[in-house]
């Protein structure tokens, strides 16, 4: 999952990020909630995580600003302003959710992933297609010709990504930043390690195959032989 962590304190948001990413999720962690609402408005996210006491705008107002702009993203409140007034107006600012601080990080990876659970929104696409390939976002699932096909959280996220450009070339900067979050090279050869794993398990066992090559460029779904 790609998830957005608006948080303004160091250590808190790299509390977060080091745990979700070790549960095989994608983070975005900005500090301004001006930054925060551009963000929010121009790429899709699974979950957004927002603290309400935020520099440049606050929590409330950013949530207000996004579900205004027609952004259904999931939004969980996590902050320590708890009194009941206040969850309440979180929630009817347009939160789905509210947990406050100090919390448990095994509490609010339960609260992230029962928030993916929920039922999507009517406009949300949770079942993605390209030819014979299908990804089930709400069960976690991929299939190919009927056939299941097991993989693991990053391959997963790639392959989504790849799903959702629907045959758009993505270069290897543009998945470093989507699928691993890193805003810069590493100077590994990490995308192209999991491409070629991703390409034994929906190609492979296939006659067609859909992940291609684009030399000097990048990688795209191609169902054309």
């Amino acid at each position: 999952m790609r998830i957005l962590v608006i948080e303004d304190d160091q250590k808190t948001s790299e509390y977060i990020l080091r745990g979700l990413s070790e549960a095989g999720h994608v983070c975005d962690v900005i500090e301004d909630g001006r930054d925060a609402l551009f963000q929010a408005s121009r790429e899709p996210y699974d979950v957004m995580i927002v603290d309400r006491m935020l520099p440049g705008l606050d929590g409330l107002s950013l949530v207000k600003a996004v579900r205004a702009a027609k952004v259904k993203t999931p939004v969980l409140f996590l902050t320590a302003v708890g009194g009941v007034d206040d969850r309440v107006e979180g929630l009817e600012a347009g939160g789905d959710d509210y947990l406050t601080k100090p919390f448990a990080f095994s509490e609010l990876l339960a609260r992230v992933n029962a928030l993916c659970r929920r039922p999507p929104v009517q406009d949300q696409k949770t079942l993605l297609r390209f030819a014979d390939l299908e990804m089930d976002m709400v069960k976690r699932q991929v299939s190919r010709r009927g056939q299941t096909i097991d993989l693991q959280p990053r391959e997963f996220t790639l392959l989504e990504v790849l799903m959702r450009a629907e045959g758009r070339v993505l270069t290897r900067t543009m998945l470093l930043e989507r699928v691993w979050d890193f805003h810069f090279d590493p100077k590994t050869s990490v995308v192209e390690t999991h491409i070629s794993r991703l390409r034994a398990k929906i190609d492979k066992p296939f006659d067609a195959p859909l992940l291609h090559t684009v030399r000097n460029i990048g990688y795209r779904l191609d169902a054309r032989r």
